[in-house]
């Protein structure tokens, strides 16, 4: 009975013009919680939204130039230099000459900046769990079937926009 609610209640707040889209505005109100919950505990960490992610791939990939760090986290290059410049000043990157192509730079975590994974790993599970809640165990699957099915359908459409 709860969750009927919750659904009649959410059901209420799409406006008029967007009850031609449910999905789209129930995505558009889940992923602004979403960051705001990760905006909060990143906060609690000194980072801001997308740092956390730049620091994990270089975590897994060791130093890469910048240029593959905006293709990865899909950003564009001045935010992702303001991205490293942050991090490289609070001292958890770096930024060196790559030894192949002295024109390129390198960008790697810090011992400051691997120091801060377990912290990141943290909140990435505090995080989780508050997003799934109390959802059984049997519906996670399929819900990430959807959402990547949901991903592939955005994806296509930006790629033919």
């Amino acid at each position: 009975m709860p969750r009927e609610r919750e659904r009649e209640r959410g059901a209420r707040k799409v406006p008029g013009a967007a009850r031609r889209g449910p999905v789209s505005h129930a995505l558009f109100r889940v992923v602004r919680l979403h960051r705001m919950l990760a905006g909060h505990l990143l906060r609690d960490l000194g980072l801001h939204r997308g740092q956390e992610l730049l620091l994990m791939h270089l975590w897994d990939s060791g130093p890469v130039r910048q240029t593959e760090l905006i293709a990865v986290l899909d950003s564009d290059s001045a935010t992702i230099t303001r991205m490293v410049q942050r991090l490289e000043k609070a001292g958890l990157v770096e930024r060196a000459p790559d030894p192949n192509d002295g024109r390129a730079t390198l960008v790697s975590s810090t011992s400051a900046g691997d120091a801060v994974r377990a912290r990141i790993e943290r909140m990435w599970r505090d995080l989780e769990a508050a997003t799934v809640g109390d959802l059984p165990p049997t519906t996670l699957a399929p819900l990430l079937d959807a959402l990547a099915a949901v991903e592939a359908n955005l994806s296509a459409a930006v790629d033919r926009s």
